[in-house]
């Protein structure tokens, strides 16, 4: 680079791009793409002020894996300058397969494949581009690689991905219970057995840190207004994708017509280098034009949810208390949807797309992932939830799932 490349931040403050090749690929244009994904979907409709990008999210998640890869240099592991390239390079590009809107269109564009496949297939592209360079990182974020620990840095409960969304959704929703000290959080960090271990003084933040994100997902990610506005919007290009299979012209940009008059799925989307294409093109711009025009479309289910959509009169959500299973969930669905046929005039086998539910789940730990581990002052190694007097299983249980009925009101 001619000269060192410095990025002001609105939360970690100057971050570096240390190098040439993790400058080319920011300037990738997949990556570019990021900065037209919200990082946080529809939440914005809640939170004003939660249009940050996942490209904002992905630099900042760089940032902190090279804080942690110097902590852990310090501590005498050997982590050479490669591998330091390596792992930076996949956590950048470890979002490049969201699909507009992040999660709330997953499965939905592309249908029964996940982000992180989709991410998976463009680095391998962007590799081929460039000669093979980015192998070893698909390594590690596949891992495949010897060095675990280096994995977990991207993926795994104490990941710096989960440290930035954290970091960064909760600055820019304003919601502070999301904040996180992270920086002690990495200063604590070690390797064990090629595990990332945090020291006991450290535990305090990760209680905390586990606490936060807990209250993130029911204040943000889970709120009910967000939920309203995340099945509106799939129910959207469900329809569109409906009426397109049954010989309708509908407008469209390029990109998004193609997913919408074609079945691309996970069987056939990393064989298909046009889908790949298309998909490298689209970004939230793309379904937020469609839907304006097809707010006066001529199908009445489709313009009344664009409508409604773009103005945000979203469906009424109302919580369903007890333990409820999906039978008497999609009782109660199929009840509203009565009353609202009628009342929108509309052809009773329609209704569906305007009485619906969602069941979330929020386990603030996971007994089954890669669990966080301490190593306690007598140097032995204990899984958190054995050590933590906080959180306790009884605890990390307590009110985990939540049910919510979601239907249209005039």
């Amino acid at each position: 680079m001619g000269k060192r490349k410095i990025i002001n931040d609105a939360v970690h403050g100057f971050i570096s791009i240390p190098n040439d090749f993790l400058y080319e690929l920011l300037q990738h244009r997949f990556m570019q793409r990021l900065n037209r994904i919200k990082q946080l979907g529809v939440s914005a409709m809640v939170y004003p002020s939660a249009t940050h990008t996942r490209f904002q999210h992905s630099l900042g998640a760089m940032h902190l894996t090279s804080e942690a890869v110097k902590e852990l240099r310090l501590k005498g592991h050997n982590i050479s300058d490669d591998e330091e390239k390596a792992v930076m390079a996949a956590i950048l590009l470890h979002d490049i397969g969201h699909c507009p809107y992040s999660h709330v269109l997953e499965n939905i564009i592309v249908g029964n494949i996940r982000h992180e496949r989709i991410s998976d297939i463009l680095m391998q592209q962007i590799s081929d581009e460039m000669g093979g360079q980015l192998d070893t990182a698909i390594r590690i974020f596949r891992n495949e690689y010897p060095k675990h620990f280096l994995h977990q840095l991207i993926s795994s409960q104490l990941d710096m991905d989960r440290f930035d969304y954290l970091m960064r959704d909760s600055f820019f929703t304003g919601v502070v219970e999301g904040s996180i000290g992270s920086a002690r959080i990495i200063k604590m960090l070690d390797v064990a057995d090629d595990s990332l271990v945090v020291e006991q003084k450290g535990m305090l933040s990760v209680e905390n840190y586990l606490i936060s994100r807990r209250f993130m997902y029911w204040q943000v990610y889970f709120h009910k207004t967000s939920i309203a506005a995340e099945i509106m919007l799939r129910n959207i290009i469900r329809r569109a994708k409906e009426l397109i299979g049954k010989g309708q012209k509908l407008f469209g940009t390029p990109a998004l017509l193609y997913f919408l008059e074609n079945d691309i799925n996970a069987a056939n989307f990393d064989s298909d280098e046009l889908a790949i294409e298309k998909f490298a093109e689209m970004d939230d711009a793309d379904i937020i034009a469609s839907i304006k025009v097809w707010s006066k479309h001529n199908d009445k289910v489709l313009a009344i949810l664009s409508r409604n959509f773009i103005d945000r009169r979203l469906f009424k959500t109302s919580s369903v208390a007890g333990e409820t299973d999906r039978a008497t969930l999609e009782h109660l669905a199929r009840e509203k949807e009565k009353h609202i046929v009628s009342q929108l005039d509309i052809d009773k086998c329609d209704g569906h797309y305007f009485s619906s539910y969602q069941i979330v789940e929020n386990d603030t730990y996971n007994f089954t992932d890669d669990k966080i581990m301490v190593r306690l002052s007598d140097g032995s190694i204990s899984d958190l939830s054995a050590s933590s007097s906080i959180l306790t299983p009884q605890s990390l249980h307590y009110d985990t799932r939540k049910c919510h009925l979601c239907y249209y009101q005039a």
